[in-house]
């Protein structure tokens, strides 16, 4: 496969300040790289700044806070957009109390069957998924990659078909 790995996911952000002290301070993912964009590749003029969080495997969560562009903050639905983030048992218990502790009014913990999970909302309204592993990771995995595209084309099969 050529595609090696993610390098950055990117996202709107409403102040880089208040990003940086959930993303480093709370969940301790350190601040990487920061630098100010004042021209697009189209040549618009504009003010940004771009800034990267380094999770354990080299990749990356950036922000964008971007004053002079308009963005609809809005609270999402945990199925619209949540960004999940693999940690040991140990540390998504101490994530629980570390967020329950701070106000956050974490959920969780959810027991998804191969995984346990909490949540958070960050500073931008996003959903912010803390995951375990549960049982033979390999196995399950093997187990649902081998069902998948059969649930996939059930799934496609079943929905209603657009009237449009």
């Amino acid at each position: 496969m050529a595609i090696k790995g993610l390098h950055h996911n990117a996202y709107r952000c409403r102040d880089s300040g208040e990003t940086r002290a959930f993303y480093e301070d709370f969940l301790g993912l350190p601040l990487a790289d920061a630098f100010e964009i004042t021209a697009t590749k189209t040549g618009r003029e504009t003010r940004a700044l771009h800034s990267f969080y380094r999770l354990g495997d080299g990749s990356f969560l950036a922000f964008f806070e971007a004053p002079d562009m308009p963005f609809d903050f809005k609270e999402q639905h945990d199925f619209d957009l949540h960004i999940a983030l693999a940690v040991d048992a140990e540390t998504l218990q101490a994530m629980l109390k570390r967020g329950e502790d701070a106000g956050m009014n974490p959920r969780g913990v959810a027991d998804h069957g191969f995984i346990h999970s909490i949540y958070f909302r960050d500073p931008n309204g996003y959903v912010i998924e803390l995951t375990t592993p549960v049982g033979d990771v390999a196995a399950q995995a093997a187990v649902a990659a081998s069902a998948a595209h059969g649930k996939l084309a059930a799934w496609q099969a079943s929905k209603p078909v657009d009237a449009d």
